[in-house]
């Protein structure tokens, strides 16, 4: 069975006057940013699906009023 602590004599940066330049890996990577340019995002609706949308809600109303209107009469 191996355990985790490499040996002693072995380690990097154990000499008497510390941790070498090398030793041990940067803090942070070199690189920055992405990595693939993202693609534009298209904002806000067509005219195609807010035509449909305004005939629907039409629709609907022209309904409701001539079904208040029959109840009415």
């Amino acid at each position: 069975m191996t355990t985790p602590d490499p040996h002693p004599r072995r380690a990097p940066g154990v000499a008497p006057g510390g941790v070498s330049p090398g030793d041990t890996p940067p803090a942070e990577g070199g690189t920055y940013g992405i990595s693939y340019p993202v693609p534009e995002l298209r904002k806000g609706w067509g005219a195609m699906p807010l035509t449909l949308i305004m005939v629907v809600v039409a629709l609907i109303a022209i309904g409701l009023i001539a079904m208040v209107a029959a109840l009415i009469a």
